[in-house]
């Protein structure tokens, strides 16, 4: 694993809120705003962009935890800017702080977390696994 980010650095992800983004289940549309599903993707995808910097050749990483608190709701068309902040590496687990924001608006908060392994390991650990 690189050791090449410290406490505080930022990684930013953005994307447009599309229709299929929407707050929807098989029984049909429920909001017509950006969904808790499609939010908690962008967001565990703004704290990898720190891992996939850190990972080695034969290292992957493995979301271990996912938490976003709601403020205020993102619409279709709207540009979601999501800043994930490096807070700390322990026993090979990263764990990122996030701010998601449309403009200046705040619309949620959170945190990530994402083990760095080797790719055999957790090819052992899938394997084990009774299916």
């Amino acid at each position: 694993m690189k050791l090449i980010f410290g406490q505080g650095d930022l990684k930013v992800h953005r994307f447009k809120v599309r229709e299929e983004d929407l707050a929807s289940f098989d029984a049909g549309l429920v909001h017509p705003v950006c969904s808790t599903f499609t939010l908690a993707r962008e967001v565990e995808w703004a704290g990898r962009l720190f891992v996939l910097e850190m990972c080695e050749p034969h290292e992957e990483g493995i979301g271990t935890m996912l938490h976003i608190q709601h403020k205020s709701p993102a619409f279709i068309e709207e540009e979601v800017e999501i800043k994930a902040f490096y807070g700390e590496l322990k026993h090979g687990e990263l764990t990122c702080k996030v701010k998601v924001y449309v403009g200046n608006r705040l619309i949620a908060t959170g945190m990530t977390g994402q083990k760095i392994m080797s790719r055999e390991k957790i090819n052992q650990i899938f394997t084990s696994l009774d299916r």
